[in-house]
């Protein structure tokens, strides 16, 4: 169990199941690049989170709602979370204002084309197990809904992904403890990374981090 102030946010473990050095060099060296698809999935997320709740028959849907796990030690916000209700005899949980009993089925919303990405998934079952530990009820299933191609792709909550995503977790936070910044390992992945100009993952063995990059550009600009 993590304390409160150790807790990460979710969106690092997704980094670190994509790329531990991105990960770093979100959480310990501090550095961002926006571009057009961080920016169009911002507001994406912020689009999502404005439309507020909605109750249609057997589905409530929730949004923008905040999650938490000390198992874990993550916190963050989901985009959306449907509340279906329960068959007589499943395991749900209760809600304010309503008859019977309700599961929860977390959707994150991700900006691009359905594909499978497990990294993505990762952070879907840490939303799940978030949840499972706040309303103490089993979460079977979410989904990732994608953006431009308006699609779903359901995700199953099994033994393989949660472990994944445990070990994931603890993964990060012994990064960030670590302090330290791991070389780039180049592959097809990186050129879609939007931190690729700061990486430079093809300079592998000159540059380990951001930190020594900037201080050789300094070194080169101020020499006589």
């Amino acid at each position: 169990m993590y304390a409160e102030d150790d807790l990460l946010p979710l969106s690092a473990v997704a980094d670190f199941a994509y790329c531990v050095r991105r990960a770093a060099l979100h959480r310990i060296e501090h550095v961002w690049e926006e571009s057009v698809s961080t920016a169009e999935g911002h507001l994406l997320h912020d689009r999502v989170h404005e439309q507020g709740a909605e109750s249609r028959g057997d589905l409530r849907t929730a949004r923008a709602v905040r999650l938490r796990s000390l198992r874990l030690g993550l916190y963050g916000v989901a985009d959306v979370v449907e509340f279906r209700r329960c068959a007589e005899g499943e395991e749900g949980t209760q809600l304010p204002g309503a008859r019977g009993r309700w599961r929860p089925f977390p959707v994150e919303y991700k900006r691009g084309i359905k594909r499978p990405e497990l990294s993505f998934e990762i952070q879907l079952c840490a939303q799940a197990i978030c949840l499972e530990e706040m309303l103490k009820v089993p979460i079977p299933a979410g989904a990732l809904f994608y953006g431009l191609s308006r699609r779903r792709h359901e995700v199953a909550f099994d033994e393989r992904l949660r472990k994944a995503t445990e070990e994931a977790a603890r993964g990060l936070h012994e990064l960030v403890a670590s302090g330290q910044t791991p070389p780039p390992d180049y592959g097809p992945k990186c050129e879609r990374c939007s931190l690729l100009s700061i990486c430079l993952p093809k300079a592998s063995g000159r540059m380990t981090s951001v930190c020594r990059y900037l201080d050789h550009m300094l070194t080169v600009t101020s020499a006589p």
